[in-house]
């Protein structure tokens, strides 16, 4: 099973380019019961869009942030979610106490990762190989 992290989702939602033709090709060769997002990338995507309807400076900027938040919205109505639930929540607080030292918002999502033993596909290699037991795969690389 597989969580994909904030950042391959967003690529995914592009549907553009050639990270999104590598994502696209490896989304279609497992099973779409297996690939999940974690609920705190709605978080993300959510705190991002109204940063962005914060920033807008005319009606065009407003319709445009509007318009990716409801896109947004239906893209998440069309996904397998993962809670961050009391499993979730024991593994965040287990790897806060061992120390891990990555941002909140990917250690809440390799804590839901671990919790439904997942592995997190991400570009973000860097900061979630710092996580104990977390299987990672980028499928951006060949």
């Amino acid at each position: 099973m597989y969580v994909l992290d904030t950042d391959i989702l967003s690529i995914h939602q592009s549907e553009k380019g050639w990270e999104y033709e590598r994502v696209r090709s490896r989304l279609d060769r497992v099973e779409p019961t297996s690939v999940f997002v974690a609920i705190v990338s709605l978080h993300e995507q959510a705190i991002g869009w109204h940063s962005y309807l914060q920033r807008a400076k005319n009606m065009e900027g407003l319709m445009h942030g509007y318009a990716k938040f409801e896109r947004m919205l239906l893209d998440f109505t069309r996904l397998n979610i993962l809670a961050f639930d009391q499993g979730a929540a024991d593994e965040f607080d287990r790897l806060t106490s061992l120390g891990v030292r990555i941002g909140a918002m990917d250690l809440r999502i390799a804590a839901t990762a671990l919790a439904n033993n997942c592995a997190v596909v991400t570009r973000n290699t860097v900061d979630f190989e710092r996580v104990p037991g977390l299987r990672i795969e980028d499928w951006t690389v060949t």
